[in-house]
Order: C-alpha cells, then structure tokens, then sequence
C-alpha cells in the first residue's frame, strides 16, 4: 500500500503523486510516516522533506507550515518548498555562506536582528541539504 503525498505552497504544488514513505521535518523532531500511519496533524519546522516515491528519496525544502495524516493521504501545506533537483547547489552553499556570516555579525543585543538571522541561516541551511549538500 502507498501514500497519497500531496505538498502545497501558496503559489504552486511542488510535489502531489504516490510514495512508500515520508520524512517530515515537525517542529518536535523528524516524522517518519508509513501507509496505516495513524492520523496525525503536526507543525512543520523549516527543513529537509524527504519522499520515497519508485526506490528514490526526493528531498523538499521546506519554508515551515502544517501537515496532516490520515487514510494514507498526506498533505503538507507550507509557506514555501522547493524541490531539491531545482535548487542549484552552488549558489544555495553562497547563500547559506552569507547568511552564516550575517548571523555571526549579529548584535547579541538585538533580539529581533538574531531571530531572523536564524531563520535566515535555518533556510538557507534546508536549501543546501534539500540540494544534496552538506553543512
């Protein structure tokens, strides 16, 4: 039996077939869902999705949102997602280089200036893996 995997961002659908497992990056913890998953509705954190659709994982970044579970149907409505074969690796590795640096010039006065430099740096860091790269 499968899983009918559906991801939703405001402005697409960046993934809706069939798979064998999920992966979902919850705001307690990874989330490995399975076909007779009990139901489930979880907060998603901003990371790396990952499907197995045929054999193959496919990684998804996630910009954080919601995903519920039942009847073997999974849908994942998010902020933003990319999928990690559209992500070019090199300039997501800038990117997260950049936002590293950035969080590291961060004022430890400046409470609102830190936590977006982390969400910042966490976005860049589910793009980079989502691309196949590590950090």
């Amino acid at each position: 039996m499968s899983l009918a995997v559906r991801v939703v961002a405001p402005d697409k659908t960046v993934w809706d077939a069939e798979a064998e497992e999920v992966v979902l990056p919850s705001t307690t913890g990874q989330l490995g869902i399975l076909s007779g998953h009990a139901p489930l509705l979880t907060a998603l954190d901003i990371g790396v999705l990952r499907v197995r659709a045929d054999k193959d994982w496919v990684a998804i970044a996630l910009m954080g949102g919601f995903a519920e579970v039942e009847n073997n149907e999974v849908t994942i409505l998010v902020n933003s997602a990319e999928r990690g074969d559209n992500i070019d690796l090199s300039a997501a590795q800038a990117e997260y280089a950049s936002a590293k640096s950035e969080a590291d010039g961060v004022s430890s006065e400046d409470k609102q200036a830190i936590i977006k430099a982390r969400k910042s740096l966490k976005k860049a860091r589910a793009r980079v893996q989502a691309a196949g790269g590590s950090i």
